[in-house]
């Protein structure tokens, strides 16, 4: 239960609809209470009507008595009616206050998780599974609603109706009421074994549909590589092996919950019997009336559902602290990347790197090693190298994507850790090497990076001529407004790459970032951006990085990074003359396009 007290912020925002719940639940069972007495009292009046027509016998008056008592029970039979329609009455008010208090915490919780997975490092999502993640914010999530919502309903139903009850049986005969309330306590025994069965089960149920929704995920993502291999028949006999795995552990739990049930009916009427038994004895010993043992077993009743319910209510609770403690897991994660200023940090564009290092953290590859280099505001700057050389790492710790291990990072002179982690990422154009679209426009997945009601059509336009995908997209049934697929599936890499550029420029950014973003287009093409993007690059510090000498040789600095070091630096007409790495890359890509 432990795991459950996070909740506790949202029973305290919400605590005039949880005590609005308890009086509506209070006095439906007070509606449920007094039928009970009126029931006696109906039996106690019919009982004493027989023995006084039996002593009128012979007299006029005789016949009146079987009027009067049809009289008085046709009245507290509509009184017996009029009650449970309060009370009716009374239950839908209470599910009005504590369901509908549920579903707002479901709300605020989603909001909560995603949130706090918008704030996580891009670190956090190389560990953990993308079906992880969306089954804690959905199925998890789904869990603790059934908790903060049926079952504190019923919870609470149980404690009034058990106050309300006890105190009542008390008061008619505290021996009945002693021994229609021994089997209680085998029942308390019975939950507290049973719920630990139920919690270790809970956890594996839900660790084994993590699995799922992950294998799901992939399977749907990776579909073209799933059917170029031809591996869908055996993917599909792994997901039917898993599938029986959760089959099974899912069993094992319905199980208990079936065992369980029984077990509290059985209690619960053995409570029934003992009511019939000790009352029948008592009333025959003219210490209660026949009246006192039909309210008792009236009450009894009125236990069993509530009573039988707290098996349900305990799996319910177990199953939402399992859920609540793999919801913690996340949620206590403490965001590696932070935002240290309070307030919005200019950015002009002159980037400087001072002796930085960095290493993965869970791969424990140095990709960086003491790495020193200025780029002024304005300046194109152009990053080469071989894979694995330190590139795309430039361009993740420049957006703060990770933070460096040693040296420092500056930003117009001030270390990056300082600027408002919003006003940095804000003023950065950043096209990715791993390009993705969402399942949205094209119009949509352009204007991304702004504000919707601050750009027009004309603008998108725009930027899709500068990134040369304008023609692609008018040549479609619905140009701009054409929806591409999951993860721009419907489009070729060029053209993906493309509308990922577009995204970048439309932006206008202070810092322009392009991550081997021309390797999927032709040269052709690749020419006329660039001659595009002289325009666009004017007053801004780029950045390209690239394999390919064809796509920075315009650029105003060239770096040639080795090992996470820089091998050499210069123009591209210095870096020719010098006859270096970079050299040998350009000759090696002359031949390359000779041949083709």
């Amino acid at each position: 239960m432990g795991a459950l007290k996070h909740l506790n912020k949202y029973f305290i925002k919400y605590k005039w609809r949880l005590l609005f719940g308890i009086l509506f639940i209070t006095v439906s069972n007070l509606f449920a209470i007094f039928p009970a007495q009126l029931i006696r009292y109906a039996f106690e009046i019919v009982e004493q009507t027989v023995v006084q027509h039996q002593l009128m016998d012979g007299f006029e008056q005789q016949d009146s008595f079987y009027e009067k008592l049809s009289l008085t029970l046709l009245f507290f039979g509509a009184a017996v009616l009029i009650m449970a329609l309060l009370k009716g009455l009374f239950l839908f008010f209470t599910r009005q206050t504590v369901i509908i208090m549920s579903r707002l915490i479901e709300f605020d919780l989603k909001n909560e998780i995603f949130e706090h997975y918008q704030a996580l490092s891009l670190a956090f999502y190389k560990r953990n599974k993308t079906g992880d993640l969306m089954n804690r914010i959905s199925e998890d999530v789904s869990k603790v609603r059934m908790y903060v919502g049926p079952a504190i309903m019923y919870s609470l139903n149980l404690v009034v109706l058990f106050v309300l009850v006890i105190a009542t049986m008390l008061t008619v005969n505290v021996k009945l009421t002693i021994y229609v309330l021994l089997p209680l306590p085998l029942l308390s025994i019975s939950i507290y074994y049973v719920s630990n069965i139920i919690n270790i089960k809970s956890e594996k149920v839900q660790r084994q549909l993590s699995l799922l929704s992950n294998f799901v995920q992939e399977a749907f993502s990776g579909i073209r590589v799933l059917k170029a291999y031809n591996r869908d028949v055996e993917r599909e006999a792994y997901f039917n092996q898993e599938t029986e795995a959760y089959k099974d552990t899912n069993l094992g739990l319905v199980k208990v919950n079936a065992l369980f049930m029984p077990l509290m009916t059985l209690l619960i009427g053995l409570s029934t019997i003992m009511t019939i038994f000790i009352g029948g004895r008592l009333a025959i010993d003219g210490e209660i009336s026949t009246g006192n043992i039909a309210e008792f077993v009236i009450y009894v009743n009125m236990l069993t559902w509530p009573v039988a319910a707290l098996g349900w209510v305990t799996s319910i609770t177990q199953r939402a602290a399992a859920s609540q403690k793999r919801i913690n897991e996340f949620l206590n994660t403490t965001p590696e990347i932070y935002n240290a200023a309070e307030e919005q940090t200019d950015i002009q564009g002159d980037i400087e790197f001072d002796n930085v290092s960095f290493t993965y953290p869970d791969s424990g590859i140095q990709a960086l090693n003491q790495l020193s280099f200025t780029i002024k505001k304005g300046e194109s700057v152009a990053i080469i190298g071989k894979t694995g050389s330190g590139k795309s790492t430039v361009a993740n710790l420049v957006c703060r994507l990770f933070d460096a291990d040693s040296g420092t990072i500056k930003i117009n002179g001030l270390p990056i850790e300082k600027h408002h982690l919003g006003s940095l990422r804000s003023s950065i154009g950043y096209v990715p090497q791993e390009v993705f679209l969402f399942s949205d426009t094209i119009k949509n997945n352009i204007a991304f990076g702004v504000k919707q009601h601050e750009v027009n059509r004309a603008e998108v336009e725009a930027a899709a001529k500068k990134a040369e995908v304008y023609h692609n997209i008018v040549d479609f049934p619905n140009g701009f407004d054409t929806k591409v697929g999951e993860r721009g599936i419907t489009l070729s890499g060029g053209q993906k790459q493309r509308i990922s550029i577009a995204r970048a420029i439309i932006r206008d950014p202070d810092i322009l970032i392009l991550d081997d973003s021309l390797s999927a287009v032709d040269t052709e093409t690749e020419e006329r951006i660039l001659t595009h993007f002289e325009e666009v690059m004017k007053n801004k510090t780029t950045i390209i990085i690239s394999h390919r000498v064809s796509s920075v040789k315009h650029c105003d600095r060239i770096i040639v990074l080795e090992n996470g070091k820089i091998n050499e630096a210069g123009t591209h007409k210095e870096l020719i003359d010098n006859q270096g790495v970079y050299f040998e890359l350009f000759q090696q890509q002359l031949l390359e396009e000779e041949n083709a």
